[in-house]
Formats: C-alpha cells, sequence, structure tokens
C-alpha cells in the first residue's frame, strides 16, 4: 500500500482556549494540503495520579508526561471527528487512541457506524485499554478487566457492523434477531487500529479485530523489531500480517530558527517504510491561522510523497 502521511490535531489544551477555531482552520488546511489522516486523543475524565501514565505495567510508557493538568480541556474524539468531517473533503480521521471500553458497545457501533457514513467512510477507530484507573472508576467498570471489556466492545461492533441480522452471546450481553442500519461504508466495518506492545493480548486482539498496529512502548522505539516481532505474533493466532497497516513515529528535526528541517526529518522516511510502515505520523507544529498552515501543510507533504517516490 501506498505509504500515508499522518498527524495529531491538538483536541486539548491545559486551559480553556476560549475558542476552538484553530482546530477547524488547521483541520482544512491539512485537508487542502493533502495530509492522509488526522488524528485526535481521548481522555473521559482524570483523576489526580497522573504519574501513572510513566508506569508501563499500567499501560503507560518510560518518561511519559501528560500534556496538561487534570484540569485540562479535552474534547470528546468522536464528536470532534464528525464535526470536522462536514468542514473537510478528502482527509481520513482516526482516534489515537479511543478508550472504547468506555462506552457502550451499541452505541458506539451506531456513532461510528453513523460519522463513517456521513463522511463518506473516512473514519478510523484507532483503540487502546488505557492506563488511568481513575476513569474506570468513574464509568463503573473494573480496571483489571479493561483489556476484556476491550474485546468484547470490539466483538461487538463488528458483529453488528457486518451482519444484516446481529446475533451475540458473551460477557453478560445476549441477543439475537437485531438489526441496526446503517452500516459503515467498508464490508468489514469501521478500519480498527490496535494499540499496544507486542503481546499476547494484544496482539489476539489484532489478529481478530486489527485492520492496523499502533506500536507503543519499546516496539514503538524499536520499530523494525518491533513490526517483525507483530508479525511473527500475528501469524501465530492465523492472521496474515501483510493485511495490516501499521504506524510509525517521525522524528521531527529542528533547523536552527526553532522550525522543521524538512530535508532532516524527511530523511527516515525511507527506512520506515522499508521497515514496514505504512502511516508515517509526524508531530507537526503549524501556524493556528489557516492559510499560513495550508502553506506550511503543503511543503511537508511535498517533501513526504519526494521521499516516498
Amino acid at each position: 500500500m501506498q505509504p500515508q502521511l499522518s498527524t495529531g490535531l491538538r483536541s486539548f489544551t491545559p486551559e480553556d482556549p476560549g475558542s476552538w477555531q484553530h482546530l477547524i482552520d488547521v483541520a482544512q488546511a491539512a485537508d487542502e494540503a493533502g495530509v492522509d489522516r488526522l488524528t485526535v486523543s481521548d481522555h473521559v475524565a482524570f483523576g489526580e495520579q497522573l504519574e501513572d501514565y510513566a508506569r508501563p505495567e499500567l499501560g503507560g510508557q518510560i518518561g511519559g508526561v501528560q500534556p496538561t493538568s487534570p484540569d485540562g480541556y479535552w474534547l470528546d474524539p468522536l464528536t470532534v471527528i464528525a464535526h470536522l468531517t462536514s468542514v473537510t473533503t478528502r482527509v481520513r480521521f482516526g482516534t489515537n487512541i479511543l478508550l472504547a471500553a468506555l462506552r457502550r458497545p451499541l452505541v458506539l457501533a451506531k456513532v461510528g457506524a453513523t460519522i463513517d457514513v456521513l463522511s463518506g467512510g473516512r473514519l478510523d477507530i484507532g483503540v487502546g485499554i488505557g492506563w488511568q484507573l481513575a476513569e474506570y472508576q468513574a464509568a463503573g467498570l473494573p480496571y483489571n478487566r479493561r483489556g476484556r471489556l476491550l474485546d468484547h466492545t470490539l466483538e461487538l461492533c463488528q458483529t453488528l457492523w457486518r451482519n444484516r441480522v446481529a446475533a451475540y452471546d458473551a460477557e453478560g450481553v445476549t441477543f439475537s434477531n437485531v438489526h441496526q442500519m446503517p452500516k459503515p461504508v467498508l464490508p468489514g466495518g469501521v478500519p480498527i487500529w490496535v494499540s499496544g506492545t507486542v503481546n499476547p493480548r494484544a496482539m489476539r486482539r489484532l489478529a481478530r479485530h486489527g485492520s492496523g498496529w499502533i506500536p507503543w512502548g519499546p516496539d514503538a522505539a524499536d520499530i523494525p523489531g518491533g513490526i517483525e516481532r507483530m508479525r511473527e505474533a500475528v501469524a501465530g493466532f492465523g492472521r496474515d500480517p501483510a493485511e495490516l497497516g501499521v504506524v510509525g513515529r517521525l522524528q521531527i528535526v529542528q533547523d536552527d530558527a526553532g522550525g522543521i528541517d524538512l530535508e532532516a526529518t524527511m530523511a527516515a522516511v525511507p527506512d520506515l517504510v522499508a521497515a514496514g510502515v505504512t502511516d508515517v505520523r509526524g508531530g507537526f507544529r503549524v501556524t493556528e491561522e489557516r492559510e499560513a498552515a495550508t502553506e506550511e501543510f503543503s511543503a511537508i507533504v511535498e517533501a513526504f510523497r519526494a521521499a516516498t517516490s
């Protein structure tokens, strides 16, 4: 598949920004310039133990620091995507990541299908188990079962997306002869990108439900090795790893003025693609004014296309 270029949108701020127009302007600029995918983050609520994000055993990462205090302003990612798809025409949108287990699966399936249909099939849902105990407590859900809760959510969503007449019996949910229309644009449903390290539970989830993998922790840091380990693990669960997309982080190199050194930054792209990365994701910071942002994104896209040609 042709390598794609993606970047994150900051749908959160440390303090009340007064207006979120900058979010719309940057999304429209990326759309016009030819960026392939925009991603938004998710937190439903915060406790006060933000230092837990630096604990890999809880799902965080070594050295991880949350970008806001517990009182930071975080927009709901699916609502943001629903709005932004209505003011753009071609760019795809994804969640990086959605804490899907915190949403009721029946409703999540309906919301995902609705956004996908109205956007012309431009939705990707990246999912993970999360790291924060307080969010699961506030939702009344068992934190120590969050992996199984996520699997259950994905099973239910894909059952509803893929079957005209759906039936399900697991995890205390039993139904038959259930209809939910419309279906997503793709026959398999909204593409699911599974985040996680190469561990048996995450790899089983990826093999069963995934269209792509979002590496995490040491596997994201060592992308060639991580991809090799992922492919072996997924094949062990009976899935052809060639079917899966892979996100790879692009390290941004700054020039002497503090801007992006595009030549030095894009020099890493061929090696990422050669390792098996299909979605090259850079943390590009652009001007929050639409016309200037369009020019900056256009230069980034041009340099990326040159690096992958």
